[in-house]
């Protein structure tokens, strides 16, 4: 199905130039398969941090806030006290090839890292349901307590905002390696920044965009620039003001 959004007969260069993006109408560039990001939809940052003190100014007075916390965000094609997680192999003959060094060295995608750097005050994302719908994975929270197995905090948006929540910390597989490996850990990443994919469906006041990896799936680009309604709230990094918009014009119809 074709991308459409709701607009009025006098539709601003922002929401056309969106509309642009998720049907895939902007140029690219033949020998690098980039686009040119227009211009109207965003404010560019020369840096990192830049677009980090754009999105979160004055964060050290602001982060208290939970309704200035919930409105932005960073969002990024992929993705600190020290929380390590129990790493292990599931058949006691795998031990032998994969030690527990490598195992904790792996970074695999809808897991959290073995050391997970937490404090209170932090926002949180979390990566698994486990009390749907008030705890599903891509609710936002920030942190009020914290101890070794145990999370207490508090929800930041939606049906639920301010409710308070335990998160323990859980066993978690994965599907994505040659071996069945579990490991035990707080299912929830730091959500000052997030994935592009783990932003849908949600709106913000304030967004940025990290392009130094570009995207990669389709609709990323489209997804990541509809979180906000406006120019002035969306601010993006990205070398040369550039970055790969992949559409699929069979999935468009």
């Amino acid at each position: 199905m074709r991308v459409y959004l709701q607009q009025d007969t006098s539709a601003s260069a922002f929401n056309k130039e969106l509309l642009r993006i998720g049907n895939g109408h902007i140029s690219v560039d033949a020998s690098s398969g980039f686009i040119s990001i227009p211009p109207s939809i965003c404010q560019f940052t020369s840096t990192k941090d830049d677009l980090i003190r754009n999105v979160y100014p004055n964060i050290g007075q602001n982060y208290v806030n939970d309704d200035w916390l919930s409105a932005r965000a960073i969002l990024a094609a992929k993705n600190n006290d020290s929380y390590k997680s129990i790493d292990r192999v599931e058949n006691d003959d795998d031990a032998v090839n994969y030690p527990v060094e490598f195992l904790n060295s792996l970074d695999l995608p809808g897991m959290p890292p073995h050391h997970l750097r937490l404090k209170v005050g932090s926002v949180i994302i979390m990566l698994r349901n486990l009390h749907a719908p008030k705890l599903c994975n891509g609710t936002r929270l920030i942190i009020t307590q914290l101890s070794n197995n145990v999370i207490v905090a508090r929800i930041l948006k939606g049906t639920y905002k301010g409710a308070e929540c335990l998160i323990p910390r859980i066993p978690m597989g994965s599907n994505d390696m040659p071996f069945h490996f579990k490991r035990v850990q707080f299912p929830v990443k730091l959500a000052f920044a997030m994935t592009i994919n783990k932003s849908q469906g949600q709106s913000l006041e304030v967004c940025g965009i990290n392009l130094e990896m570009p995207c990669f799936s389709h609709g990323q680009l489209y997804v990541a620039c509809s979180r906000v309604g406006k120019p002035t709230s969306l601010y993006i990094y990205a070398p040369e003001k550039r970055t790969k918009n992949v559409v699929y014009q069979a999935a468009l119809h």
